[in-house]
């Protein structure tokens, strides 16, 4: 049988690296009394305030509704406001309101800490090559995905 020593596959690495991260956020944002769904909301809107829901649904790899209730909630709490697009009457855009501020300052200042923890014992060239190396991956990914989407739209306008 082929066996693999997942203990050094890059892949599983990076997957337990990415969860110790974050249940490592969750721990330190727990008194925001935020979920982790409703934290990575609000950090995909502080990089991209003012998305359409649509937008927002896909960067964060959620059905519609699913996210629609979600940031039902946010609302209801004042974190998040809607706002219809000018350009498409049936979309809503999507922003962070100054009542979360507070919350957003302190989930970025614990990213901070939890990279700087992450990151201890690197010098920083050592920093910066694995950040440039994740870059590279991420690049070389994304173009493979944008290929495969791109063959799978030309194969269906046929």
């Amino acid at each position: 049988m082929f066996r693999v020593v997942l203990s050094l596959n890059f892949g599983f690495i990076l997957n337990d690296v990415a969860r110790l991260m974050r249940t490592t956020f969750d721990r330190r944002v727990k008194s925001l009394g935020l979920t982790r769904s409703q934290w990575w909301v609000l950090n995909h809107l502080f990089r991209n305030d003012g998305a359409t829901q649509s937008e927002l649904a896909d960067i964060l790899e959620v059905k519609k509704a699913t996210l629609g209730r979600l940031l039902d909630r946010m609302e209801q709490k004042g974190w998040i406001r809607r706002e219809g697009h000018a350009g498409d009457r049936r979309a809503k855009r999507v922003f962070l309101t100054d009542e979360v501020e507070p919350a957003i300052k302190t989930m970025r200042a614990a990213a901070a800490e939890v990279r700087r923890d992450a990151l201890s014992g690197l010098s920083p060239a050592q920093q910066d090559q694995f950040v440039d190396a994740l870059l590279a991956i991420k690049g070389n990914l994304s173009r493979q995905d944008n290929g495969a989407n791109g063959e799978a739209a030309r194969k269906r306008k046929r």
